[in-house]
């Protein structure tokens, strides 16, 4: 156990060493689904990186030989998580497939791209989960093509309460490298914000909802 806690404050320290997670409490951002957000997160930038984006496949191949996650075939949705679920899948030697967002319009109108999952345990791989929504769409997409998935890794999660839930109620199980606690509690160790900082984030970590609000009517 303590070898995996170490390894998620590596791939931590991994992810704010090339900015992939950059704190911005007093300038915040807002995401798609509304939520005005202290930090970004861009693990985009991975590939860039070979020396941190190697952290970060290890640390996958670690953390599921340490929950005893096996698998036929690693998926990944399109398109943030595609480069980790290849790379993931190539150093195992697994076959790997991709999840489209939308079917194509031409061909023959399939969501996965790569190979048949019928009757495969599939582990899905994700760059970032936020409410879940597009993870476990993908989750949908491989069940109605007859795969068994019921694991989904990702870099990295913000912990919010209604993602456990929608996971939950999916019946998939959500395996973070690198929870967002242990990012917050790296990047303060490396005095990348102050105490004062530190408490805004937190606060958002506890209630993103009403802290949107605050910042909404501030």
């Amino acid at each position: 156990m303590a070898e995996l806690e170490l390894l998620k404050a590596r791939v931590a320290q991994a992810l704010l060493e090339i900015r992939a997670v950059v704190f911005t409490p007093n300038a915040p951002i807002t995401f798609k689904s509304g939520i005005i957000s202290p930090v970004y997160v861009d693990n985009r930038r991975l590939p860039f990186w070979p020396e941190q984006w190697r952290i970060v496949i290890e640390g996958f191949m670690a953390l599921m030989a340490a929950e005893g996650l096996v698998a036929d075939v690693i998926a990944g949705i399109a398109t943030a998580g595609i480069p980790h679920s290849a790379a993931l899948a190539y150093q195992m030697g697994i076959p790997s497939v991709f999840v489209r967002k939308e079917a194509k319009e031409h061909g023959l109108h399939g969501l996965i791209e790569g190979g048949d999952v019928a009757r495969r345990r599939v582990l899905l791989v994700e760059d970032m989960v936020t409410t879940g929504g597009s993870s476990l769409a993908g989750v949908a997409a491989l069940r109605r093509e007859g795969a068994v998935v019921e694991d989904c890794l990702c870099i990295t999660t913000y912990g919010f309460a209604e993602a456990a839930e929608a996971f939950a109620a999916a019946g998939v199980r959500l395996h973070p490298l690198a929870p967002f606690a242990v990012i917050v509690e790296e990047a303060l160790r490396m005095g990348q914000f102050g105490p004062a900082e530190h408490t805004q984030i937190a606060a958002w970590m506890a209630d993103p909802h009403s802290w949107t609000g605050q910042k909404g009517e501030s």
